[in-house]
Protein backbone atom coordinates (compact mmCIF):
# COMPACT_ATOMS: atom_id res chain seq x y z
CA UNK A 1 0.00 0.00 0.00
CA UNK A 2 1.16 3.58 -0.77
CA UNK A 3 -0.08 6.37 0.67
CA UNK A 4 0.92 10.14 -0.14
CA UNK A 5 0.61 12.83 2.75
CA UNK A 6 0.49 16.46 1.21
CA UNK A 7 1.97 18.75 3.91
CA UNK A 8 2.63 22.43 3.45
CA UNK A 9 5.40 24.61 5.54
CA UNK A 10 3.66 27.62 6.58
CA UNK A 11 4.31 30.91 8.28
CA UNK A 12 3.63 31.48 11.60
CA UNK A 13 0.51 32.99 12.26
CA UNK A 14 1.68 35.44 14.85
CA UNK A 15 4.08 37.03 12.81
CA UNK A 16 2.43 36.74 9.46
CA UNK A 17 3.05 39.48 6.77
CA UNK A 18 1.10 40.54 3.39
CA UNK A 19 2.87 42.58 0.56
CA UNK A 20 1.04 45.58 0.25
CA UNK A 21 1.41 45.41 -3.76
CA UNK A 22 0.49 42.23 -4.72
CA UNK A 23 -1.43 41.30 -1.49
CA UNK A 24 0.29 37.93 -1.03
CA UNK A 25 2.18 36.70 1.73
CA UNK A 26 5.53 37.57 2.66
CA UNK A 27 7.63 34.45 3.87
CA UNK A 28 10.83 35.99 3.94
CA UNK A 29 12.05 36.50 7.56
CA UNK A 30 8.72 34.92 9.15
CA UNK A 31 9.68 32.18 11.12
CA UNK A 32 8.32 29.04 9.29
CA UNK A 33 6.12 25.77 10.54
CA UNK A 34 4.71 22.84 9.58
CA UNK A 35 0.69 23.14 8.61
CA UNK A 36 -0.70 21.89 12.11
CA UNK A 37 -3.58 20.04 10.09
CA UNK A 38 -1.16 17.97 7.91
CA UNK A 39 0.57 16.72 11.27
CA UNK A 40 -2.68 15.14 12.19
CA UNK A 41 -3.08 13.29 8.79
CA UNK A 42 0.61 12.13 8.84
CA UNK A 43 -0.27 10.46 12.07
CA UNK A 44 -2.78 8.90 10.41
CA UNK A 45 -0.85 7.75 8.01
CA UNK A 46 1.89 6.66 10.51
CA UNK A 47 -0.60 4.38 11.59
CA UNK A 48 -1.72 2.57 8.77
CA UNK A 49 2.20 1.97 8.02
CA UNK A 50 2.06 0.54 11.71
CA UNK A 51 -0.71 -1.61 10.92
CA UNK A 52 -0.45 -2.50 7.36
CA UNK A 53 3.08 -2.04 6.11
CA UNK A 54 2.46 1.04 4.05
CA UNK A 55 4.84 3.26 2.16
CA UNK A 56 4.53 7.09 3.10
CA UNK A 57 5.81 9.48 0.62
CA UNK A 58 5.22 13.15 1.55
CA UNK A 59 5.04 15.80 -0.55
CA UNK A 60 5.22 19.43 -0.55
CA UNK A 61 5.38 22.87 -2.90
CA UNK A 62 7.18 25.08 -2.32
CA UNK A 63 10.70 27.13 -2.08
CA UNK A 64 13.87 25.28 -1.14
CA UNK A 65 13.59 25.88 2.48
CA UNK A 66 10.40 23.65 2.73
CA UNK A 67 12.88 20.84 2.52
CA UNK A 68 13.33 21.73 6.60
CA UNK A 69 9.55 20.29 7.03
CA UNK A 70 9.64 17.35 4.93
CA UNK A 71 12.70 15.83 6.65
CA UNK A 72 10.94 16.74 9.61
CA UNK A 73 8.00 14.23 8.56
CA UNK A 74 11.05 11.63 7.63
CA UNK A 75 12.40 11.88 11.16
CA UNK A 76 8.89 10.63 12.39
CA UNK A 77 8.68 8.04 9.91
CA UNK A 78 7.65 8.81 6.52
CA UNK A 79 10.02 6.72 4.16
CA UNK A 80 10.30 9.23 0.89
CA UNK A 81 10.31 13.20 0.84
CA UNK A 82 9.54 15.05 -2.22
CA UNK A 83 9.79 19.11 -2.75
CA UNK A 84 8.45 20.36 -6.32
CA UNK A 85 10.10 23.60 -6.42
CA UNK A 86 9.97 25.92 -9.26
CA UNK A 87 9.82 29.81 -9.88
CA UNK A 88 6.72 29.01 -12.00
CA UNK A 89 5.21 28.25 -8.47
CA UNK A 90 5.30 31.43 -7.07
CA UNK A 91 2.13 32.99 -6.00
CA UNK A 92 -0.08 29.75 -7.17
CA UNK A 93 -3.92 29.71 -5.41
CA UNK A 94 -5.38 26.60 -4.27
CA UNK A 95 -6.47 25.97 -8.47
CA UNK A 96 -2.88 26.12 -9.26
CA UNK A 97 -2.30 24.35 -6.38
CA UNK A 98 -4.42 21.16 -6.88
CA UNK A 99 -3.05 21.61 -10.46
CA UNK A 100 0.49 20.74 -9.82
CA UNK A 101 -0.10 18.64 -6.59
CA UNK A 102 -2.44 16.44 -8.53
CA UNK A 103 -0.22 16.78 -11.73
CA UNK A 104 2.58 15.58 -9.26
CA UNK A 105 0.98 12.24 -7.92
CA UNK A 106 0.38 11.26 -11.03
CA UNK A 107 4.03 11.24 -11.65
CA UNK A 108 4.64 9.41 -8.42
CA UNK A 109 2.33 7.11 -9.35
CA UNK A 110 3.57 5.86 -12.57
CA UNK A 111 6.52 4.52 -10.24
CA UNK A 112 4.45 3.34 -7.68
CA UNK A 113 1.03 2.99 -7.75
CA UNK A 114 -0.69 5.27 -4.92
CA UNK A 115 -3.38 3.87 -2.50
CA UNK A 116 -4.38 6.59 -0.86
CA UNK A 117 -3.69 10.71 -0.63
CA UNK A 118 -3.72 12.41 2.97
CA UNK A 119 -4.34 16.42 3.36
CA UNK A 120 -4.81 18.26 6.19
CA UNK A 121 -8.15 20.02 6.37
CA UNK A 122 -7.25 23.14 5.61
CA UNK A 123 -3.72 25.64 6.16
CA UNK A 124 -3.37 28.28 8.07
CA UNK A 125 -2.52 30.89 6.11
CA UNK A 126 -4.83 30.18 3.21
CA UNK A 127 -7.46 28.85 5.51
CA UNK A 128 -9.67 27.78 2.46
CA UNK A 129 -9.95 23.77 2.82
CA UNK A 130 -9.94 23.87 -1.08
CA UNK A 131 -6.39 22.10 -2.52
CA UNK A 132 -7.52 18.34 -1.16
CA UNK A 133 -10.96 18.35 -2.79
CA UNK A 134 -9.07 19.95 -5.59
CA UNK A 135 -6.42 16.95 -5.87
CA UNK A 136 -9.14 14.66 -5.29
CA UNK A 137 -11.61 15.94 -8.47
CA UNK A 138 -8.51 16.63 -10.68
CA UNK A 139 -7.03 12.90 -9.71
CA UNK A 140 -10.66 11.07 -10.10
CA UNK A 141 -10.40 10.11 -6.21
CA UNK A 142 -13.02 9.18 -4.17
CA UNK A 143 -13.09 12.35 -1.83
CA UNK A 144 -14.14 11.80 1.82
CA UNK A 145 -13.56 15.03 4.04
CA UNK A 146 -13.52 16.27 7.62
CA UNK A 147 -13.04 12.21 8.29
CA UNK A 148 -13.07 12.06 12.32
CA UNK A 149 -11.75 8.50 12.14
CA UNK A 150 -10.97 5.57 9.80
CA UNK A 151 -12.64 2.68 11.34
CA UNK A 152 -11.37 -0.18 8.78
CA UNK A 153 -9.36 -0.13 5.50
CA UNK A 154 -8.94 -3.44 3.78
CA UNK A 155 -6.17 -3.20 1.08
CA UNK A 156 -7.21 -6.60 -0.53
CA UNK A 157 -10.71 -5.84 -1.04
CA UNK A 158 -10.34 -2.17 -1.80
CA UNK A 159 -12.64 -0.20 0.49
CA UNK A 160 -12.22 2.18 3.33
CA UNK A 161 -14.63 2.84 6.53
CA UNK A 162 -14.96 6.55 7.68
CA UNK A 163 -16.21 8.07 10.24
CA UNK A 164 -17.25 11.82 8.85
CA UNK A 165 -18.47 14.65 10.58
CA UNK A 166 -21.48 16.50 9.20
CA UNK A 167 -23.78 19.18 10.34
CA UNK A 168 -26.07 16.70 11.73
CA UNK A 169 -24.33 14.53 13.29
CA UNK A 170 -21.92 11.93 12.50
CA UNK A 171 -21.55 10.00 9.22
CA UNK A 172 -20.33 6.55 8.61
CA UNK A 173 -19.41 6.23 4.99
CA UNK A 174 -17.60 2.75 3.16
CA UNK A 175 -15.97 4.26 0.02
CA UNK A 176 -13.51 2.53 -2.44
CA UNK A 177 -9.52 2.85 -2.93
CA UNK A 178 -8.09 5.26 -4.42
CA UNK A 179 -9.24 8.06 -1.75
CA UNK A 180 -8.64 11.34 -0.68
CA UNK A 181 -8.72 11.88 2.90
CA UNK A 182 -9.09 15.53 5.09
CA UNK A 183 -9.27 14.90 8.61
CA UNK A 184 -10.25 17.15 11.58
CA UNK A 185 -8.07 18.28 14.20
CA UNK A 186 -8.40 16.16 17.31
CA UNK A 187 -8.58 13.09 15.44
CA UNK A 188 -5.30 11.99 16.43
CA UNK A 189 -2.21 12.55 18.39
CA UNK A 190 1.16 12.88 16.47
CA UNK A 191 3.57 10.65 18.20
CA UNK A 192 7.28 11.82 19.27
CA UNK A 193 9.85 11.54 16.23
CA UNK A 194 12.20 7.86 17.42
CA UNK A 195 15.99 8.13 17.57
CA UNK A 196 16.46 5.63 14.23
CA UNK A 197 14.28 7.87 12.33
CA UNK A 198 15.68 11.71 13.41
CA UNK A 199 19.37 10.07 12.91
CA UNK A 200 17.83 9.29 9.45
CA UNK A 201 16.45 12.05 8.68
CA UNK A 202 19.47 13.78 9.68
CA UNK A 203 21.37 12.37 6.48
CA UNK A 204 17.97 12.14 4.13
CA UNK A 205 18.11 13.85 1.16
CA UNK A 206 14.88 15.71 -0.10
CA UNK A 207 14.31 14.81 -3.54
CA UNK A 208 13.93 18.58 -5.17
CA UNK A 209 11.67 18.16 -8.52
CA UNK A 210 11.22 21.67 -10.95
CA UNK A 211 8.06 21.06 -13.11
CA UNK A 212 9.00 19.19 -15.65
CA UNK A 213 10.25 16.23 -13.19
CA UNK A 214 7.08 16.71 -11.34
CA UNK A 215 5.33 15.62 -14.97
CA UNK A 216 3.59 18.99 -15.49
CA UNK A 217 3.49 19.96 -18.90
CA UNK A 218 1.21 23.33 -18.84
CA UNK A 219 3.50 25.29 -16.75
CA UNK A 220 0.93 28.23 -17.30
CA UNK A 221 -1.33 27.04 -15.10
CA UNK A 222 0.71 27.00 -12.25
CA UNK A 223 1.78 30.64 -10.16
CA UNK A 224 0.28 33.88 -10.99
CA UNK A 225 -0.42 33.31 -14.57
CA UNK A 226 -2.78 29.98 -13.47
CA UNK A 227 -4.16 31.41 -10.75
CA UNK A 228 -7.65 33.49 -11.27
CA UNK A 229 -8.00 34.08 -8.06
CA UNK A 230 -7.22 37.95 -7.27
CA UNK A 231 -7.29 39.22 -3.64
CA UNK A 232 -8.11 42.78 -3.66
CA UNK A 233 -7.77 43.73 -0.08
CA UNK A 234 -6.17 42.38 3.08
CA UNK A 235 -6.43 43.85 6.39
CA UNK A 236 -6.15 42.99 9.82
CA UNK A 237 -9.52 43.70 11.98
CA UNK A 238 -9.31 46.69 14.58
CA UNK A 239 -8.98 46.06 17.60
CA UNK A 240 -11.54 46.90 20.29
CA UNK A 241 -11.51 49.96 21.57
CA UNK A 242 -13.83 48.19 24.91
CA UNK A 243 -11.72 46.33 27.15
CA UNK A 244 -12.98 43.37 29.06
CA UNK A 245 -15.04 44.13 32.34
CA UNK A 246 -14.21 42.09 35.52
CA UNK A 247 -16.41 40.54 37.62
CA UNK A 248 -15.70 39.93 41.35
CA UNK A 249 -16.86 36.36 41.50
CA UNK A 250 -17.04 36.61 45.51
CA UNK A 251 -19.75 39.33 45.26
CA UNK A 252 -22.43 36.94 45.47
CA UNK A 253 -23.84 33.17 44.73
CA UNK A 254 -23.05 31.57 41.48
CA UNK A 255 -26.69 32.53 40.43
CA UNK A 256 -26.59 36.30 41.46
CA UNK A 257 -23.28 36.98 39.32
CA UNK A 258 -25.40 35.00 36.41
CA UNK A 259 -28.00 37.17 36.55
CA UNK A 260 -25.88 40.26 37.17
CA UNK A 261 -24.12 39.78 33.75
CA UNK A 262 -27.43 39.03 31.66
CA UNK A 263 -28.66 42.04 33.11
CA UNK A 264 -25.65 43.94 31.83
CA UNK A 265 -25.76 42.18 28.66
CA UNK A 266 -29.66 43.07 27.99
CA UNK A 267 -28.81 46.58 29.07
CA UNK A 268 -26.86 46.82 26.34
CA UNK A 269 -28.29 44.63 23.34
CA UNK A 270 -32.15 44.88 23.99
CA UNK A 271 -32.74 42.54 21.34
CA UNK A 272 -31.01 39.93 22.25
CA UNK A 273 -33.03 39.89 25.62
CA UNK A 274 -36.29 40.25 23.45
CA UNK A 275 -34.78 36.97 20.98
CA UNK A 276 -33.79 34.71 24.04
CA UNK A 277 -37.30 35.22 25.68
CA UNK A 278 -39.35 34.59 23.19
Amino acid sequence: MHIVVCVKQVPDSAQIRVHPVTNTIMRQGVPAVINPYDLIVLEEALRLKDCLGARITVLSMGPKIAAEALKKCVSYGADEAILITDAVFAGSDTLATSYALASTIRRIAADRPVDMVFCGKQTIDGDTAQVGPGIARRLGFEQLTYVSRIERIDPAAREIVVHRRGEGGVQVLQSRLPCLVTMLEGSNTLRFAGMDDMFRAARYEVLEWNHKAAGIDAPERCGLKGSPTAVKKVFAPPPRAKKAEMIDASAGTPREIADAVLAKLFASRPALEREMTR
